[in-house]
């Protein structure tokens, strides 16, 4: 016999929907310090073995994170993403076919406030990242600062994240067998601070070490652009010589992330507070660009390809963004 279950109403979606987003946002706020409160309070209960089991755990497995990290497919295809998807909604598109046999690199455009886009198609499969692309295994980097959080380690690597370092890196592109793909959000934490609807700004110009990664492991590069990345969440402003942004840069420089003072909804209420606007993103995979293997590249041939790079990154902006309601006279801008 088969057993069907009532649709969930529209208000009781609405509410999973957004209970899952409020859990991805603090968790990313809050989790990282929690944990580390909690691995340092348990050593002062009875349960202190667990701990100590931890901590000898943690340091057979330190470098776990820097060779390809621990993914776990029941925290990928965990249903609290798909709700997640929905509150937006987030949509990954192919444009290109990518070959299993082979390993890419994904350079990330743009970096948003919480990276949105980049976590929903890369570490979970709520919007069919396997199905589009069979064969290929995605690691995302993020800042080598959050693995070094005691359990918030494991749950970060579960969804398929990586230091952002070389070693890591390497390590993910020398599969010889192929079907493994970096994703690196290049404009990183600094591009964050200019995260805001409408804005097109790329913090790219002279970023080059991601294309010299490429180069020396003969990796194709692929072009990725997330429309509406920008849109989810307001920022304060923060113009370049403020003192605002002073702090900021400074704070970035001392702790090596950026600390956006953003805001946007509540979680009872759409006027103020730190829950993102419910607004489309769309990730956009452009197609490879081959990149001949090359140990030691000089700077003109790195040159010649982060060239390249700019202009098929800018030719999937145009191509695409009518159909996101970009303005037609908007277009990247490159700092």
């Amino acid at each position: 016999m088969k057993v069907e279950f009532a649709p969930l109403s529209v208000p009781l979606q609405r509410r999973l929907q957004t209970a899952s987003v409020v859990q991805w946002v603090f968790s990313f706020l809050g989790l990282a310090q929690c944990c580390t409160a909690a691995f340092i309070i348990l050593f002062f209960t009875r349960f202190w073995l667990v701990s100590a089991l931890y901590a000898a755990w943690w340091l057979i497995d330190w470098e776990k994170p820097r060779k390809g990290g621990r993914r776990i497919p029941v925290f990928r295809n965990c249903i609290v993403w798909r709700y997640m998807r929905d509150y937006f909604p987030v949509t990954l598109v192919k444009t290109a076919e990518l070959d299993p046999r082979q390993n890419y690199l994904v350079g990330f455009h743009p970096h948003g406030v919480l990276a949105t886009g980049a976590f929903v198609n890369f570490c979970t499969e709520a919007s069919g990242f396997s199905i589009l692309f069979p064969g290929i295994t995605p690691h995302l980097m993020m800042l080598s600062l959050w693995f070094r959080f005691p359990f918030f380690r494991d749950y970060v690597m579960s969804g398929g994240l990586v230091p952002s370092d070389k070693e890591s890196a390497s390590y993910v592109l020398q599969k010889p067998e192929g079907g493994n793909l970096l994703v690196i959000i290049v404009g990183g934490a600094q591009e964050a601070l200019d995260a805001r609807p409408g804005s097109y700004r790329l913090l790219l110009k002279n970023r080059k070490g991601f294309v010299r990664l490429a180069i020396q492991h003969g990796t194709p590069l692929v072009p990725a652009f997330s429309f509406g990345e920008n849109d989810v969440f307001d920022q304060v402003e923060n113009p370049k010589g403020s003192w605002l942004r002073r702090i900021q840069h400074c704070l970035q420089q001392i702790m090596g992330i950026s600390l956006p003072l953003f805001h946007a909804r509540g979680i009872f209420q759409y006027s103020f507070g730190v829950i993102p606007y419910r607004r489309p993103i769309c990730t956009v995979v452009g197609k490879p660009i081959p990149v001949q293997k090359k140990h030691r590249p000089s700077e003109e041939e790195v040159d010649e390809v982060h060239q390249k790079y700019l202009h098929e990154l800018s030719e999937l902006f145009e191509k695409h963004k009518a159909k996101y309601n970009i303005p037609e006279d908007s277009h990247l801008e490159f700092i």
